[in-house]
């Protein structure tokens, strides 16, 4: 049975946009692996996004002043390119500033990405404070978002399976 054309018609699309990973040092490199096949599958690059929350100078007497996202970020990026380079994944990475479902919000706006991918966070003392105080970026994400947000369950792991090297 033909349907009659019109508004409610459902017409699907190839997805074209690419997919941005929110990625946090520390974080298992699963989070970051899922992402990976999700855009290598879809045929779209993979935005990979750490969110500095901080973005603060710290005074070195030596040196002048360090950025302490700056050290964050080239260790997150380099630990990125250990696991993606060689993989057939077209993928970049960009630091972002502020409040990590805003920044990120943000950056999926303005990147057309298709689906934001985000990890779930272990639930020690300091992560249930961290959520108490500024919430869920998961939660906030799937709150604000007109796009679709993948929430990724972290597996347990071992030291080398991290953003952190």
């Amino acid at each position: 049975m033909n349907e009659p054309a019109g508004s409610d018609v459902f017409v699907p699309r190839r997805v074209t946009g690419p997919v941005l990973a929110a990625v946090v040092p520390g974080q298992p490199l699963g989070v970051v692996h899922r992402a990976a096949e999700l855009a290598y599958t879809l045929d779209v690059k993979l935005l990979c996004a750490y969110v500095d929350i901080t973005s603060y100078l710290a005074d070195e007497p030596d040196n002048g002043p360090v950025d302490d996202a700056e050290a964050t970020s080239a260790g997150i990026r380099d630990r990125l390119g250990n696991t993606l380079d060689g993989t057939g994944v077209r993928w970049s990475f960009q630091t972002l500033a502020g409040d990590p479902a805003g920044a990120l919000g943000q950056f999926a706006e303005s990147a057309n990405a298709s689906v934001i991918v985000v990890g779930t966070r272990e639930l020690g003392l300091g992560i249930r404070l961290e959520q108490l105080l500024v919430g869920s970026v998961a939660v906030e994400l799937t709150h604000r978002q007109p796009r679709p947000v993948l929430v990724i369950p972290l597996p347990r792991q071992g030291p080398s399976d991290d953003l952190t090297d």
